[in-house]
């Protein structure tokens, strides 16, 4: 893996600040999120960010889904705060049964 630049690090430490805090809000809230995990090339940062909220079965998933909306402007909220702007809200946060390896 190629070795990240000094803003890049600076990226992934934002990254991971909201992604944990996220994280930690997500599993008090919705019953059934197994853990959030993230995506992105920083390269094209923050556009390829994409955030996921893993969840243990079908039914949790279905039954989180309407709350979708919401943690979308979390996380632009959350960014937002940080200095980084997400134009697309919508594409940056889902809902998954998928772990980061699938």
């Amino acid at each position: 893996m190629k070795k990240l630049s000094k803003v890049q690090q600076k990226q992934q430490a934002l990254v991971l600040s909201v992604a944990d805090m996220l994280e930690e809000q997500a599993r008090s809230e919705l019953s059934g999120m197994l853990q959030c995990w993230y995506d992105v090339e920083y390269h094209l940062f923050p556009s390829s960010l994409l955030l996921c909220f893993q969840f243990e079965d079908e039914q949790t998933l279905e039954a989180a889904k309407p709350d979708l909306l919401k943690w979308q402007k979390r996380l632009s909220a959350a960014m937002l705060k940080k200095g980084v702007i997400l134009k697309d809200m919508r594409k940056h946060l889902t809902f998954t049964l998928l772990g980061p390896d699938d």
